[in-house]
């Protein structure tokens, strides 16, 4: 009897075993990187909200900013000649520059659970890199947006589960294809993908988008959410419009892609720098216009450093730039239409 129960209980921590590697495999969002948290919070007044990345073991990381209109907070600090080498959070928010105060809620929470760097010993100081995009023409109040406590509470609610998207966090006022201007755009949103290599490496993103241009589906060439046509229900297609010399000028500033790659490669701050510019490459083909002059595109790469192994940046970087791709594909099929902006799940095909 005793030999059969044994049999029973091993059976069954092998089969939750099992089930727990299964659901970990099956993560393909930001989280199939170990180490790295992630929580929304979503304001209900108006659509807007902020997503935090926390790596609470700290993570080397780095940046690259290409868009002509950022809004960001601690990014100079990732610089691969300056002093600190690893971060603590990353934090993406709507409400334009003043979104940037739900870092100071971050902070606030990381500080809580003596989280940061170390200075004098015993002063903690959380390394907390931020980005925001415009959303304050979106759903009536722009006095509504993003604040500290906003901040914490995502910090707060952040975890390893798999990353919910579409009208959350970030990107939850997020739209797209304003090039025939905002009556003819459409709901943008929060995506997230990964990738699992048979060597274990994991990369990873997460994306809020709220691009001027199209998004475009690398695989087929076809537009999947952007600039509508006169009836509102069919895509006019930037590309032809940008040919044909017929675009409206955008309103600047109202834009910008925020991302972040996760890895869990070991990487130096100049190596995540350049997988940060190479992930960019992923903007440029799922969105058409990228990094234009009314764009604040930003993608931040964070390494965990896992994997003890060398790593070819290169392949990192390649496999960056084809996850922000999905992800930004996945941020407007996962969206949900909101008052003036249908989402791409609604058009006429």
């Amino acid at each position: 009897m005793r030999a059969c129960l044994a049999g029973i209980v091993a059976g069954t921590i092998a089969a939750a075993t099992t089930a727990a590697v299964s659901a970990q495999t099956a993560n393909l969002t930001l989280t199939a990187v170990n180490g790295i948290k992630v929580g929304h919070y979503t304001l209900t007044e108006r659509p807007t909200g902020c997503t935090a990345v926390l790596v609470e073991a700290g993570a080397v990381a780095g940046v690259d900013v290409r868009g002509a209109a950022p809004a960001t907070a601690e990014t100079d600090l990732l610089k691969p000649v300056n002093l600190v080498q690893q971060i603590n959070a990353v934090v993406l928010s709507g409400g334009s520059a003043f979104g940037l105060d739900s870092r100071s809620g971050v902070m606030r929470y990381l500080d809580e659970k003596h989280i940061g760097f170390k200075a004098f010993g015993n002063i903690n100081v959380p390394i907390v890199s931020a980005a925001s995009l415009f959303d304050l023409n979106v759903g009536g109040n722009a006095n509504i947006r993003p604040t500290a406590d906003c901040g914490y509470n995502a910090a707060a609610a952040a975890s390893t589960q798999p990353v919910a998207e579409g009208n959350v966090g970030a990107g939850a006022g997020a739209t797209v294809g304003k090039l025939g201007g905002f009556d003819h755009a459409m709901k943008g949103g929060l995506g997230t993908s990964a990738i699992r290599m048979p060597n274990g490496l994991i990369v990873a993103a997460l994306v809020a988008v709220n691009a001027v241009g199209d998004i475009i589906d690398p695989a087929t060439g076809k537009v999947v959410a952007g600039t509508r046509g006169d009836s509102g229900t069919t895509l006019a297609d930037a590309r032809t419009l940008l040919l044909r010399g017929a675009l409206r000028p955008a309103t600047p500033g109202t834009n910008t892609t925020l991302g972040i790659i996760a890895t869990n490669a070991t990487l130096t701050k100049t190596e995540a720098t350049r997988v940060a510019e190479m992930a960019h490459d992923g903007y440029a083909r799922a969105i058409v216009p990228s990094h234009t002059m009314n764009d604040g595109d930003a993608i931040f790469a964070i390494a965990t450093g896992e994997r003890k192994e060398t790593v070819d940046v290169s392949q990192v970087g390649s496999l960056a730039a084809t996850a922000i791709a999905d992800a930004v594909l996945r941020a407007v099929r996962q969206a949900t239409s909101i008052p003036g902006y249908p989402a791409a799940r609604d058009l006429t095909r």
